[in-house]
């Protein structure tokens, strides 16, 4: 791993990292910050936070105002990257924001040219778990959450891997990737046609499927005046789902929240706060 960037915040730190991805082929980046508390020795729980499009490492780093919550409960938060990145590596022919760099779903892609580079699932779940526990100081015990895309990516991979990740958290999710335009073009790009793949990267098809080993505590928010409430993000399919397997979701709207950082960071501490419970 390569240094990046450091700066002290809250008592801990947040640094910035670039290695060389061996399931993405290309150069990664992915930004940390420790609490305090592991200058003592200790060793701390982990609460991954995944993005949305467009975003990189440092959106939620940047903006979200996690820090202090983080630091009083003693948890590291680790923020990859969206999607892989570099001159070799495919993008959407015509410079769209929605597929190609910054929009990696989180899924391992099967379609050429893609499929060299975008396999953000085995990064998120194997990679850099495993890089993390090499060279930082943590515990056994990790969280998962993320927003928009990044909740999409949260909740699917809370879900197929419950084993692993004590709670799940979103904002704004993506939660039926299948039934809306974003995960159609997303899933058919990199997946091609064939819809059984793109069941086990959707939310709500794996919520009515029970792929799960444990139910595990699931947390989401979402703004009432999100503009893309209605047409890609359709929580309502979720929690039918959900209510219908009998799995309890903590979902709350929000009057007047839309679906920028204003929103995260309004409602961060709520999150950070439902993590801890399960984390220590």
């Amino acid at each position: 791993m390569e240094l990046i960037s450091e700066n002290k915040v809250f008592g801990g730190w947040h640094k910035r990292y670039k290695h060389a991805s061996t399931v993405n082929n290309c150069e990664m980046t992915f930004a940390v910050y420790m609490p305090e508390q592991v200058k003592n020795g200790a060793k701390v729980p982990t609460l991954y936070w995944l993005s949305g499009l467009t975003c990189t490492d440092e959106n939620f780093m940047q903006k979200a105002a996690a820090f202090k919550y983080a630091s009083q409960h003693g948890i590291a938060i680790i923020a990859p990257d969206t999607s892989p990145r570099g001159e070799n590596v495919a993008d959407d022919a015509s410079g769209a924001y929605d597929f190609g760099l910054g929009a990696g779903f989180y899924v391992n892609a099967t379609q050429e040219p893609f499929s060299r580079h975008y396999n953000m699932y085995d990064y998120i779940t194997k990679e850099l778990p495993e890089l993390i526990e090499a060279h930082f100081p943590v515990n056994d015990k990790k969280s998962i959450f993320g927003h928009s895309m990044g909740g999409h990516g949260a909740l699917v991979i809370g879900l197929r891997n419950s084993l692993e990740y004590e709670s799940i958290s979103a904002f704004a999710p993506i939660v039926n990737p299948v039934n809306c335009p974003w995960g159609q073009k997303a899933f058919s790009g990199y997946l091609g046609d064939d819809v059984s793949i793109w069941n086990q990267y959707d939310a709500t098809e794996l919520m009515q499927a029970s792929c799960y080993d444990i139910k595990r505590p699931i947390k989401i928010d979402q703004g009432n005046a999100d503009q893309f409430l209605t047409s890609q993000l359709k929580p309502e399919n979720f929690i039918q789902a959900a209510t219908a397997n009998n799995f309890e979701i903590e979902y709350q709207s929000h009057d007047g929240y839309d679906h920028s950082y204003f929103f995260i960071s309004t409602f961060v501490e709520q999150h950070i706060n439902f993590h801890a419970k399960y984390l220590k």
